[in-house]
């Protein structure tokens, strides 16, 4: 099952090109990993399909048109999470999961009914938060704020995550927690994500696919052990990846 179609989608700033053309699919099941040097147009990427960047093309989301559907069901479809998020109101965690439930209510007024108080408590548990459930955002470590978050969106249950380096800033125990916890995620009945990633052995590590982008261009994209070759990822960095991430982990390897 198709969740997400890009055709030549495209996206430009007063007449300067920032994506070029980029089309792709993501299937029930897929996690694709949009990879690239600084500058490549991968935020712009997520924030032409989360509807913040104006983009030419298609975007077909659950098999609809973006542009023909209404914030509702837009909401049911996909969710976004950021890499850093700005908490200046003392909410609960309880509070801030509660908010995934939204786009289910009937009427602004409505309250949670018995189904919304399941998911988010069932949330709060599958990102290990529960005994943080009622302590307020603004005591939390970054990792827990990341999680909580995280938690808000797997109480929205849409079908399709955009992912912005979602471990940005975070230490390798939050990392791998994350990324785990995704893994598990779109393991579940149609789901999928589209996350960009900066670090190349999360992306080979957890991955089923890739996207390469360079200047704004599709490099390379397909199923990541196919994309990650060394002419492809050498040409998009500029350098030997494969000798520098040798270098880069030999003294691990060798102890």
């Amino acid at each position: 099952m198709t969740l997400l179609e890009l055709k030549k989608v495209s996206v430009a700033y007063s007449e300067s090109a920032i994506l070029r053309d980029i089309s792709l699919d993501l299937e029930s099941g897929e996690w694709l990993m949009v990879v690239g040097p600084n500058g490549a147009g991968k935020s712009t990427l997520i924030r032409a399909v989360s509807g913040i960047a104006p983009y030419t093309g298609d975007v077909i989301i659950c098999g609809k048109d973006r542009k023909e559907m209404r914030s509702k069901e837009i909401a049911l479809c996909i969710g976004t999470l950021s890499q850093s998020h700005n908490v200046g109101y003392s909410f609960s965690v309880r509070d801030l999961v509660g908010l995934g439930r939204y786009p289910y209510r009937k009427g602004i007024m409505s309250g949670k009914n018995e189904n919304d108080e399941q998911m988010v408590e069932t949330a709060i548990r599958e990102v290990g938060l529960a005994e943080l459930a009622d302590r307020s955002l603004l005591t939390l470590s970054g990792g827990e704020l990341q999680r909580a978050f995280l938690a808000q969106l797997f109480a929205q249950d849409p079908q399709v995550l955009l992912l912005d380096e979602p471990t940005n800033n975070l230490d390798l125990v939050y990392q791998k927690e994350v990324f785990d916890l995704l893994r598990n995620w779109v393991s579940g009945k149609d789901r999928a994500i589209l996350s960009v990633v900066h670090d190349l052995g999360l992306v080979r590590a957890y991955g089923s696919k890739a996207l390469l982008l360079d200047k704004g261009e599709t490099a390379a994209y397909g199923y990541t052990e196919e994309v990650f070759s060394d002419d492809n990822v050498n040409d998009i960095y500029r350098l030997d990846v494969r000798q520098w991430m040798k270098k880069l982990y030999s003294p691990w390897i060798s102890d």
